[in-house]
């Protein structure tokens, strides 16, 4: 069953600096506020982004004019990161791999959904961002799934779309301590086995 969500590909993070010690100051200014909007919410502030990271809030609004510039940085650096860990489970038994990977994917989804609300006071629900996104998620993780599935490790009648959604909506609880999550998860992954 294949997924039937938008693949195209993810739009580009935003031109990266070409010299070193911007290329520094933009990278760390991406991972502090994805930290940073995980931890505190759309409360985050810039300053305490700027701060977190070791540059001065004019360097900030130098590589990002406005506070959606910033997140939308942050959310699209998400994507690209658990789109290419899938690559660390090459070599692995397909099970193993692709529960490996929804592991992966639990902590992620907690950070995408708190710079995901933050992306939607900006932008309209179904914005093609987000659906690239998830398209670009779905193509890197179904060869987990298919070979799985080809391995008869998995029940054929589910597709990545079903599988991501089922894992990101358990890591989405938010009253739910993270070792709960990832019991849910093993729970629900347990479904995915064929039946005798």
């Amino acid at each position: 069953m294949a997924a039937t969500a938008d693949t195209t590909a993810p739009p580009a993070l935003a031109e990266r600096p070409k010299r070193a010690d911007a290329r520094r100051n933009y990278d760390k200014l991406v991972t502090t506020a994805r930290e940073v909007f995980a931890e505190q919410g759309s409360d985050a502030t810039l300053e305490e982004i700027s701060r977190r990271a070791g540059v001065g809030i004019g360097t900030l609004y130098r590589h990002f004019p406005a506070r959606e510039d910033l997140v939308e940085a942050a959310y699209l650096d998400g994507v690209e990161e658990i789109c290419a860990a899938v690559g660390k489970h090459d070599g692995e038994d397909p099970w193993d791999a692709l529960k490996g990977w929804l592991l992966e994917l639990v902590g992620f989804a907690a950070t995408k959904r708190v710079l995901a609300d933050e992306m939607f006071a900006y932008l309209d629900r179904g914005a093609p961002v987000f659906k690239s996104c998830s398209g670009a998620i779905y193509d890197a993780a179904e060869p987990l799934l298919k070979r799985a599935q080809e391995a008869g490790e998995v029940r054929d009648d589910v597709d990545i779309l079903d599988v991501t959604k089922m894992v990101s909506g358990i890591a989405g609880l938010r009253t739910v301590e993270r070792d709960q999550v990832e019991r849910l998860v093993g729970i629900d992954l347990d479904g995915l086995r064929p039946t005798a």
